[in-house]
């Protein structure tokens, strides 16, 4: 086959350090285009950025050329210095993150759950979320760690 070809669509969580609740409502927005243009830079594709004070759900179409971890490296480092530049001077992600595939019949739904962020999380914790994809993905985990 002369050319590659790739349609890996991946929804990734990942929390501010300690889950503060750094994310306002003023700067929402804001950060989550400032978080697309990082992923457009990478040739990538934000089908959906969203979240609340204290996370972030992103469901990007994956470029072939970019890896899993370096575009999250991209994407955190990028965003943290963002955030200083807009004077939150003690703001960081947490270390970690989740990646989870999602086939393209199910992008409209990933897309409706990433927009309705703030309704869902008053039935259930961003802690309770987290915990809740690991188990329905299969994912294994110390929970010992997994908000270390």
């Amino acid at each position: 086959m002369p050319q590659s070809l790739s349609a890996v669509n991946i929804h990734f969580v990942f929390s501010t350090k300690d889950r503060a609740p750094f994310i306002t409502d003023s700067i929402a927005s804001e950060l989550h285009g400032y978080i697309g243009g990082i992923i457009r830079a990478e040739k990538c594709v934000p089908l959906a950025v969203g979240g609340t004070a204290d996370h972030v759900h992103l469901l990007i179409s994956i470029a072939r050329e970019i890896s899993l971890a370096e575009l999250m490296r991209v994407i955190k480092s990028g965003s943290s210095k963002w955030m200083h530049e807009k004077g939150l001077r003690d703001f960081a992600w947490q270390s970690g993150y989740a990646a989870f595939s999602v086939s393209q019949s199910n992008v409209g739904s990933v897309r409706s759950y990433i927009a309705n962020q703030a309704q869902h999380h008053r039935q259930m914790s961003f802690g309770e979320e987290y915990l809740l994809f690991l188990q329905r993905h299969g994912v294994e985990y110390d929970e010992r760690y997994v908000w270390g």
